[in-house]
């Protein structure tokens, strides 16, 4: 009889972390262990996330409100798991769930617990900006029942150890850039002089697009107006887009071209001179992951987690997230073909334990006896 691995992911429906989710059921559905575990995934929405040799149980309710989450999480879940038995409880989103299994696992992606919270943003979401608050109190709830948590940098892993007092040998790094180097291949150094610039990413406060904004707005103002600034939002997102559109749709270089689908993406970043990426909060980054393939300058956050992502890359510089100017001049330089700011970041070493690929991972999570 085979024993069964469960994958929850019920609350995860947009941007990196449904990108974490359905690589991970892609990776299970096309892997040996689908021969010898059977996996059910828990998700909102099937269709989403469908892939052969997996089990699906849905919770549509999920998303429509935290407390709905709370509930599956903390009470629900125990039931479930009694009735399923599973050998390996995989949570990819963040919440150590109270659940009966052999193994549990929390992957810990959201990095709220060492956010700044801006009380400016409540405008904008104010659900997410009162969850933010409580994350910090949610993510020890049950921590140590897990054999091991997941992360994706080492900044994260040094910060939650520190935060949680958890073994540093009972975290594992698993960057989710791995697949990436195969999905498009590099390309020669590029130092042309930059007239487009792109930022991809999903419209909330925290990804910071009013400071590319202000950005362009300086350049323009400063004569600088053959320039395409290409940002992924547009009026009908939420309001948080829908106010930046309406303050900026004056500046004819900021191009607001609304979300692209993931099959477009190679298309953006090969047209591209240079990627810009200002969020003030990410565990990852995928953008700069996916543009260093390219071998194109990027103008980038000076914080620990682009820091570590943006390593392999040869042509990166990094700014103040809250200083336009700064960044504005860097784009100016760039527009001139000016990159004396721009460096190498070399790939450094991680310590175990970390986890190159799915297939790493989870010999770890099935097979380690520790």
């Amino acid at each position: 009889m085979k024993r069964t691995i469960i994958i929850s992911g019920i609350n995860l429906r947009s941007g990196g972390p449904l990108t974490i989710l359905r690589d991970c059921l892609q990776f299970l559905s096309n892997s040996e262990i689908c021969k010898s575990y059977k996996i059910i995934a828990l998700v909102h929405n099937r269709e989403l996330v469908e892939y052969p040799n997996i089990e699906y149980i849905e919770f549509p309710k999920s998303i429509n409100h935290w407390v709905n989450r709370l509930y599956y999480e903390y009470f629900y879940f125990k039931k479930l798991s009694k009735k399923l038995n599973p050998y390996l409880w995989f949570s990819l989103h963040d919440i150590s769930p109270n659940v009966s299994a052999d193994r549990q696992v929390v992957y810990m992606h959201n990095p709220s617990i060492v956010n700044k919270i801006r009380f400016q943003d409540i405008k904008y979401d104010k659900t997410y900006i009162l969850f933010a608050l409580f994350y910090k109190y949610l993510y020890r709830i049950n921590i140590k029942h897990n054999k091991y948590c997941i992360v994706q940098q080492n900044w994260f892993k040094e910060e939650c150890c520190k935060r949680f007092s958890i073994p540093k040998s009972n975290v594992i790094v698993a960057s989710p850039n791995i697949e990436i180097g195969q999905k498009y291949k590099p390309t020669d150094l590029k130092l042309n002089k930059c007239r487009n610039f792109f930022f991809p990413s999903l419209p909330r406060p925290f990804k910071n697009f009013e400071t590319v904004c202000e950005a362009a707005k300086i350049l323009y103002y400063d004569g600088i107006k053959d320039i395409e600034v290409t940002l992924t939002i547009n009026s009908d997102l939420n309001s948080y887009s829908s106010s930046l559109v309406k303050k900026y749709s004056n500046i004819p270089s900021i191009k607001f071209v609304g979300l692209i689908p993931h099959n477009l993406m190679p298309k953006y970043y090969e047209d591209a001179d240079c990627l810009i990426f200002p969020s003030r909060l990410e565990t990852w980054g995928l953008p700069i992951s996916e543009f260093i393939p390219f071998n194109k300058p990027m103008i980038i956050a000076d914080l620990p987690y682009a820091h570590e992502t943006s390593q392999g890359a040869n042509l990166v510089t990094y700014f103040n997230v809250n200083a336009p100017k700064e960044l504005a001049q860097k784009m100016k330089k760039a527009y001139y073909g000016d990159f004396s700011d721009f460096t190498s970041n070399p790939l450094q070493k991680l310590e175990h334990p970390y986890a190159k690929n799915y297939t790493e991972l989870f010999r770890i999570l099935i097979n380690d006896d520790k």
